[in-house]
């Protein structure tokens, strides 16, 4: 496409209430090509993890990478793997609520089980460590009678809470692209709810 003609395939409006149908496919086309990278821009962020142990005895990467095997020898489902995968992918970024951040990435993709477990991994890991920096432990009990705390709690105690070992045999980011690529791939639900 030429230049004149990239210039010809925008949006005309000025304000969203002068939008039209043509408009919002000019905007569609141009951010095809986004959609498509999604998986590249992931994996980019995932490597971010890379070499930043945060005083763990395994960098983040590593412990995204332990967590995300364990899932997949354990059996489970491709969804469950990426999410395992994808957990702490915020921890760079957002601190303080990298859990939501994660979870926020992967809504569109996957259940409301997977995307309540991600979202809230971060208090019931908790249930782990918050004795030892002031915190109350049970935190998650919050949350108790809710339809995925045990859902939750069993990510936490089976997968996330046990992958900070030196020398495990971990499957390389390289094993899981497909995986993700697959499940990101179309969405299975809409961040927009009609009225």
């Amino acid at each position: 496409m030429a230049d004149g003609d990239a210039i010809l395939d925008r949006a005309k409006f000025h304000a969203m209430t002068e939008s039209t149908q043509e408009d919002w496919a000019a905007i569609g086309r141009a951010a095809a090509p986004h959609r498509d990278e999604l998986v590249g821009r992931l994996i980019a962020h995932l490597n971010l993890l890379d070499n930043d142990d945060g005083g763990f005895a395994v960098d983040r990467l590593e412990h995204s990478l332990q967590t995300a095997t364990r899932a997949h020898r354990a059996g489970q489902d491709e969804e469950y793997v990426v999410c395992a995968l994808m957990h702490d992918v915020g921890d760079i970024l957002c601190p303080a609520s990298h859990a939501e951040l994660g979870a926020a990435i992967l809504k569109p993709y996957i259940s409301e089980a997977n995307h309540w477990m991600m979202e809230k991994h971060g208090i019931f890991q908790g249930y782990y460590f918050f004795q030892h920096i002031g915190l109350d432990r049970d935190m998650r009990e919050q949350f108790r009678g809710h339809p995925h705390f045990e859902y939750c709690a069993q990510f936490c105690h089976l997968y996330d809470q046990n992958s900070f070992e030196p020398g495990y045999d971990t499957m390389p980011l390289t094993a899981f692209e497909p995986m993700l690529r697959r499940v990101t791939e179309r969405p299975r639900q809409s961040i927009y709810k009609r009225a």
